[in-house]
């Protein structure tokens, strides 16, 4: 155990992917649990850094811009090696772990993938008690940042409403739904009654102007833009005022489960049993039902999906359970 006089140092090496650092974002409690008082230090790549600068803990947050050769990992080294840690997390799996003074070191590995949840396996790889609950650790500079986006289109348009969120949009391949069947899903759900009032918030970054276009021109009064309109925990922050969810397989996706904003996540070819948004308000919806089988996004309908967004607004608004916001 750590000397009681001495505030226990741990790095917490995380991924340069936003879904991955919201899915293993629990682990930030769970040092507090085990090294009560720790100062916390996270390196993650550039956009999901924001997700942890009001993180309880966390002093210090360390940007991992990829280079040629790994020097990213040698530029991180130098950053890290002049301290004693306590405990060094490392999720990533690299040799940094291995390299620096560390009391204790808990570094991933493949035989870590037995089929869980990726959070059930990363609770486990840290000796957690029970699943770490992904968790946002919003700010008021986010809630601000979301609030003078979303306001003003607010009170242009025909009322406030409840919002759904939706992201059209997954930076891998072949985890996008194409971008017009989201415009032909806000038709539908505009016509139905169900959905009378509600407003349509299409959120993403910088580059997802294109694929969010359908979708805002199919809401076009009903509309609110909040494509590349800020950091991660804007986004998070503007996701957290909406009453329901859509996305693909993305990190917006697991920021919405993360919210426990009711959440649908669509899947094609990726493990939907491992990646699918954490939370009991949480639904997937995949080309292939199958755990082990895949078939292409494209594979998905219009009324597949209208059908799903249709069930969780049944299961979680219309009558809610206990488990709903």
């Amino acid at each position: 155990m750590p000397d009681s006089q001495i505030t226990p140092k741990v790095l917490f090496v995380t991924s340069n992917r936003i879904g991955d650092c919201v899915i293993s974002s629990g682990v930030i409690r769970e040092i507090e649990r085990q090294l009560p008082g720790a100062a916390i230090t996270v390196a993650c790549g550039r956009p999901p850094a924001p997700l942890f600068r009001s993180a309880p803990g966390v002093d210090r947050v360390i940007i991992l811009d990829k280079k040629k050769a790994a020097g990213h990992w040698f530029d991180l080294w130098k950053q890290v090696v002049g301290t004693r840690w306590e405990l060094v997390i490392d999720i990533r799996g690299s040799a940094l772990g291995y390299l620096i003074p560390a009391r204790r070191r808990v570094i991933y590995n493949r035989s870590w993938e037995t089929g869980l949840p990726k959070v059930e396996m990363v609770s486990r790889l840290i000796g957690a008690p029970a699943a770490l609950d992904p968790e946002l650790f919003l700010d008021d500079q986010a809630r601000a940042e979301a609030a003078a986006v979303i306001d003003p289109q607010l009170a242009a348009g025909p009322g406030p409403g409840p919002i759904i969120a939706l992201a059209p949009i997954a930076h891998q391949p072949g985890k996008s739904w194409p971008a017009e069947r989201w415009g032909s899903l806000v038709e539908k759900l505009r016509a139905e009654p169900r959905f009378d009032g509600w407003r349509f918030m299409l959120v993403g970054g910088p580059g997802d102007h294109a694929p969010a276009a359908p979708a805002l021109k199919a809401a076009a009064g009903r509309a609110i833009d909040c494509v590349g309109r800020g950091d991660i925990l804007a986004s998070a922050a503007a996701i957290d005022r909406a009453t329901l969810f859509v996305g693909n397989d993305s990190g917006l996706m697991h920021v919405a489960a993360a919210a426990r904003r009711p959440t649908l996540g669509l899947f094609g070819p990726t493990e939907w049993w491992l990646y699918g948004p954490w939370g009991a308000t949480t639904r997937t919806v995949a080309s292939n039902e199958t755990r082990g089988a895949f078939a292409p996004i494209e594979a998905l309908s219009v009324d597949q999906v209208f059908a799903a967004v249709l069930a969780l607004h049944a299961d979680f608004i219309a009558s809610p359970s206990p488990a709903a916001p």
